[in-house]
C-alpha cells in the first residue's frame, strides 16, 4: 500500500490547538504537510484567549521532524490567518474549517448572545476564513476545503437550536463553495464527526467517550484533502473508525390536482398524504436541476385546463393526419436548406470537438494542405442542425405552438452515404417523420436529407425533439420510424478510451452554429439549474466518434458508417468523459460516461463501420485485391520464420491504393504468437504501431528494387505513421534490395 503524502502542501487548520483539529494537523504534518496551527485558546464557550495551545501542537510536529507554525487569530479574522500561510509558505492548499464553541440552552432559554456568538465562530468564522482562502486556491488552480457540521444540524439535537442550525449552514455553505470551486480544481466537503473532544466530554458516557478518539476521524479528513481525492459537495459522518456516506432522499411525490386549472386544497393533500410520505420508490436528487426536474416532469403530466382547447381532439395514430396541434406536424417537410461551408467550418469543428495537434493524426483535421485532409465523419451534424434549427416548421403548425425553451436533444442518429467532402455546398431538406405523446411530453422524429452540388444523397441524420409539457394529446407512444438504440453486450468493454474536455470546450463548439446560451452564460444557466454552462451534446457525441473512429477505423473516415446514440446526462466543461467499446462483426456498441461522477451521458449507443475499408469498398470488384501478390509472399516469409514475430514485436498496416482511394488494407502482426498476414485492418481493436500508405504500382516497383524507399518517402509516394524507425525490422520480409 503506498502511504498517501502531502510534501509541499500548506494546510490552515482552524480551533487547531486541541481535539479533532490537533488530530488533523498532527497526522498532516506526519505527513510532510506545512501546517498552519490556528486556535485563539479560549475555552469550549467562547471566552478567554491564550497562545499555549496553537504553541504546543506546533512543537509537537517540530519534534516529529515536520514544518508548523502558529496563529492565534479569531476565525472572524480569517484574511489574517490565510495572511500567515501566505507570509510563511507562499501558498495555502487546504483549508480545515474546524474552530467551534457550544452555549447549549433550551430553545426558550436561547439569549442573542448565545445565538450570535455560536453563528459567528461555526458559520460566519468559515465563510470568513474560506473566502479569504478561495481567490489564493482559484489563481493557483488547486485547493482542498473542510466544513464541519454535525448530526445535530442534520437531525436536530435537545437544547442546540443555535448549534445547529450554525451547522446546516455550514452545510449549504459547503455545497455552494463545491459547485463554484469545481472548475478551478477546488474540492469542498462537509464532515458531521463524532470526536471524544473538550466539547462533547460532559455530554457523553465516559466508555463511549474513549471509543471517539479524534485520530480516528482524521483519516478521512486527510483523504478528502489529498489531490488523489476528486470528489466534492459530500457530506460524510465519522466516529470511532467509521465512515458513511449522506445524500438527500425524496419519495416519489405526488401531483395533488389533475389539471392546471384546478386548485390544490389542505383537503387533497391529507387524503394523498400517505403517498406523499411512501419512500418505497424513492430518488436520490444531488442536484438543484434534478430537484427542478422532479417537480417539472410532475407539472408536465396534468391536463390542459377548460379554457384552452383540448389537444385530445388531435389525432390518436401516426398513420392518421390531424388538421390541427401536434399531430399535424407529421409529414410537414421543409427546405432545401442550403449550407455552404469550407475547410475553415471543418477544421473549427475538429477543435470543437477536441481534436488537437497532439493526436497522432490531428494534422489530418487541423490542416487544410495536409494530403490526407477529411473532415470527421460526425460533421455532417452541422448541416442537419442548421436545417432544424433555421427552418420555419414551428411557425408553421396549425394550432401548436410548443414552448421552444423547453426543447431537449434526445437521440441522435447520423449516416454519410458517401465521403465527406472538405468542401461543398449542401441542400438539406428535413421532414417531420413522426409525433409521439409522452404523457410529459411530446417527441418529435425529424429526418433530414443533405445532398451535395450534384443532386447525389451525401447523409442522412435524425433527431429526436423532446417537448416538454406539450404531452397528452392522444398520440402513439412508439414510433417504427425511429432508429433503434441498442444495449451494449454484458460482457467487460473490449476496448476504452478517455478524453479530459477542455474548460472553453463548449465555448469553441458554438461557433459551428449553436449559440444556445445555456453553454456560455452563467446566469442562463443557473435559471435552468446547472451550476454552470454545459457542454452541448453534440459535441460529447463528436467526441466518442473520435475514439471509435481510432480505435476500430484506424482513423480513416471512410470507414465510418452511421452512429445512434440516447443523451442521458449534461456535461460539464473541463469534465472527463469515458468511452467504453464492444464491437460484434461490423457494429461498434458503446457507452460515454463521466469519470468525475459516474455517470453515462451517452447510452444505447452504437457505430456501423465498414470492415476493411471505406463506404465504397476496400477492395476492386472483380479483381484481385490490391497487393495481394505482395502480401501472399509476405505471408510465406513470416510462416517461414516462426520466431520472427519475437523479435520484432510491433503490428503494421498497409494502405493500398488504387487510382487515388484505398482500394485494399493489409495488416502484418509480428507482435503475437508466430506472427500473421491478412487482408483489413487489424483484429479485436488492436492500434498497429505503424500505418504505410501507397500506391499499388509504387509498392510493386519497390520491392522489385526500382523504386528506392528513402526516395518514395521523401517525394511523398510513401507515407508512414507512427513509429517510423519499426519499419526496419520488415527487411526480412522483402526483397533486399527494398530497404526500409
Amino acid at each position: 500500500m503506498v502511504p498517501l503524502s502531502f510534501t509541499d502542501k500548506v494546510a490552515v487548520i482552524t480551533g487547531a490547538g486541541g481535539g479533532l483539529g490537533r488530530a488533523y494537523a498532527l497526522l498532516l504534518g506526519s505527513r510532510r504537510a506545512k501546517v498552519v496551527v490556528n486556535d485563539l485558546g479560549g475555552d469550549s464557550k467562547g471566552g478567554g484567549k491564550s497562545s499555549r495551545a496553537a504553541d504546543l501542537v506546533v512543537e509537537e510536529i517540530r519534534k516529529a521532524g515536520g514544518t508548523a507554525v502558529a496563529n492565534y487569530d479569531s476565525v472572524e479574522d480569517g484574511d489574517k490567518i490565510i495572511q500567515t500561510a501566505l507570509e510563511n509558505f507562499g501558498r495555502i492548499d487546504i483549508l480545515i474549517n474546524n474552530a467551534g464553541i457550544l452555549r447549549d440552552r433550551s430553545f426558550a432559554r436561547i439569549s442573542d448572545t448565545d445565538w450570535d456568538l455560536v453563528h459567528r465562530v461555526h458559520l460566519r468564522g468559515s465563510f470568513l476564513v474560506t473566502r479569504a482562502a478561495f481567490p489564493v486556491m482559484k489563481k493557483q488552480g488547486y485547493g482542498r476545503i473542510i466544513m464541519t457540521a454535525s448530526t445535530s444540524g442534520i437531525f436536530g439535537n435537545f437544547g442546540q437550536a443555535n448549534y445547529s442550525a450554525a451547522k446546516l449552514g455550514l452545510l449549504g455553505l459547503s455545497n455552494t463553495v463545491a459547485i463554484e470551486g469545481q472548475k478551478y480544481n477546488i474540492t469542498c466537503n462537509t464532515i458531521a464527526p463524532f470526536g471524544g473532544t473538550r466539547m462533547a466530554e460532559d455530554i457523553m458516557p465516559p466508555d463511549l467517550f474513549k471509543e471517539y478518539k479524534p485520530d480516528l476521524v482524521a483519516p478521512l479528513v486527510a483523504w478528502l484533502c489529498h489531490e488523489d481525492c476528486t470528489d466534492t459537495g459530500g457530506l460524510y459522518m465519522t466516529g470511532g473508525g467509521f465512515v458513511s456516506k449522506f445524500r438527500w432522499e425524496s419519495t416519489e411525490g405526488v401531483m395533488c390536482r389533475e389539471s392546471r386549472s384546478d386548485a390544490v386544497t389542505p383537503e387533497v393533500i391529507r387524503d394523498k398524504w400517505d403517498k406523499i410520505c411512501d419512500f418505497s420508490n424513492s430518488e436520490h436528487l444531488s442536484t438543484t436541476a434534478e430537484a427542478s426536474t422532479h417537480i417539472i416532469s410532475a407539472l408536465t403530466s396534468l391536463k390542459q385546463g377548460p379554457n384552452i382547447q383540448p389537444n385530445r381532439t388531435y389525432a390518436t395514430s401516426s398513420s392518421a393526419k390531424a388538421t390541427s396541434g401536434p399531430m399535424a406536424a407529421l409529414g410537414m417537410t421543409v427546405g432545401p436548406t442550403s449550407f455552404t461551408y469550407s475547410s475553415k467550418d471543418v477544421i473549427l469543428y475538429a477543435l470543437g470537438v477536441g481534436v488537437s495537434l497532439q493526436d497522432e493524426d490531428g494534422l489530418k483535421y487541423l490542416y487544410e494542405n495536409s494530403e490526407d485532409f477529411a473532415p470527421l465523419p460526425t460533421f455532417p451534424v452541422i448541416p442537419a442542425q442548421v436545417a432544424m434549427m433555421g427552418g420555419n416548421l414551428w411557425t408553421q403548425i396549425p394550432g401548436w405552438s410548443p414552448d421552444l425553451t423547453k426543447l431537449l436533444h434526445g437521440e441522435m442518429y447520423i449516416e454519410n452515404l458517401k465521403p465527406v467532402p472538405p468542401a461543398a455546398t449542401l441542400s438539406t431538406t428535413m421532414t417531420v417523420s413522426d409525433v409521439l405523446d409522452k404523457g410529459s411530453g411530446a417527441v418529435i422524429i425529424l429526418d433530414t436529407t443533405s445532398k451535395d452540388e450534384t443532386g447525389s444523397e451525401m447523409s442522412r441524420a435524425q433527431f429526436s425533439i423532446f417537448l416538454v409539457g406539450e404531452g397528452n394529446f392522444g398520440g402513439p407512444r412508439s414510433s417504427k420510424a425511429a432508429v433503434s438504440l441498442h444495449p451494449h453486450p454484458t460482457r467487460a468493454p473490449d476496448a476504452t478510451k478517455e478524453y479530459k474536455t477542455g474548460i472553453d470546450q463548449a465555448a469553441l463548439y458554438r461557433l459551428s452554429g449553436d449559440r444556445n446560451p445555456l453553454h456560455i452564460d452563467p446566469s442562463f444557466a443557473a435559471m435552468g439549474g446547472f451550476a454552470q454552462p454545459i457542454l452541448h451534446g453534440l459535441c460529447f457525441y463528436g467526441v466518442t466518434a473520435r475514439a471509435i473512429l481510432a480505435t476500430y477505423c484506424g482513423g480513416d473516415v471512410t470507414k465510418f458508417k452511421a452512429m445512434k446514440s440516447r443523451f442521458a446526462k449534461p456535461v460539464l466543461p473541463g469534465q472527463t468523459l469515458v468511452v467504453n467499446m464492444w464491437k460484434e462483426g461490423s457494429r461498434v456498441f458503446f457507452t460515454t460516461t463521466i469519470k468525475e461522477t459516474g455517470k453515462e451521458c451517452l447510452t444505447g449507443g452504437y457505430v456501423d463501420i465498414i470492415e476493411g475499408g471505406g463506404s465504397e469498398g476496400t477492395s476492386v470488384s472483380g479483381g484481385e485485391a490490391a497487393g495481394a501478390g505482395v502480401f501472399s509472399e509476405i505471408a510465406s516469409r513470416v510462416a517461414a520464420d516462426p520466431t520472427l514475430a519475437h523479435k520484432v514485436m510491433a503490428v503494421f498496416l498497409w494502405d493500398i491504393k488504387r487510382d487515388g482511394r484505398v482500394a485494399a488494407q493489409w495488416t502484418v502482426d509480428l507482435k503475437e504468437g508466430t506472427g500473421a498476414v491478412y487482408q483489413g485492418p487489424p483484429k479485436g481493436g488492436v492500434q498497429p504501431n505503424v500505418t504505410l500508405t501507397l500506391a499499388e504500382d509504387d509498392l510493386t516497383a519497390m520491392v522489385a528494387g526500382k523504386l528506392n524507399p528513402q526516395s518514395a518517402f521523401m517525394s511523398g509516394k510513401l507515407k508512414v505513421k507512427g513509429n517510423v524507425m519499426l519499419t526496419q525490422k520488415l527487411q526480412p520480409l522483402l526483397k533486399p534490395q527494398a530497404k526500409m
